[in-house]
């Protein structure tokens, strides 16, 4: 019984203080409360697989469906993303997906590498 509390209590502690989820950013590759964060999702044209990679955009309700990747806010992040390739690998996508968007989104589209 007492080893339960105080496996419990390691628990809380090592939790985040708010206790909301944590995400990791696909730019910095820094962990932070999810609403501190941009979930971006791929959207294709609904024609199946196959028919490229498709189009990444912001899902500011967080309600579309599908697999979502995180990233802040802030150009740099952006940046940091495009120059690492990590839109692809965190939604495991072929290809280079269209993320203009997500630029305009971030106001970085006139700043991109």
């Amino acid at each position: 019984m007492i080893q339960r509390e105080t496996s419990a209590r390691m628990r809380r502690s090592t939790a985040h203080p708010s206790g909301g989820p944590v995400r990791t950013c696909i730019g910095c590759r820094k962990r932070e409360l999810a609403v501190e964060l941009l979930r971006v999702v791929v959207v294709t044209d609904g024609n199946g697989p196959g028919n490229g990679p498709g189009t990444v955009t912001v899902d500011a309700a967080r309600t579309l469906p599908g697999r979502g990747a995180w990233l802040h806010p802030d150009p740099q992040c952006l940046h940091a993303a495009i120059r690492r390739r990590a839109f692809g690998r965190a939604l495991r996508i072929t290809g280079s997906p269209d993320i203009t968007a997500v630029m305009e989104h971030v106001g970085a589209g006139a700043e991109a590498p």
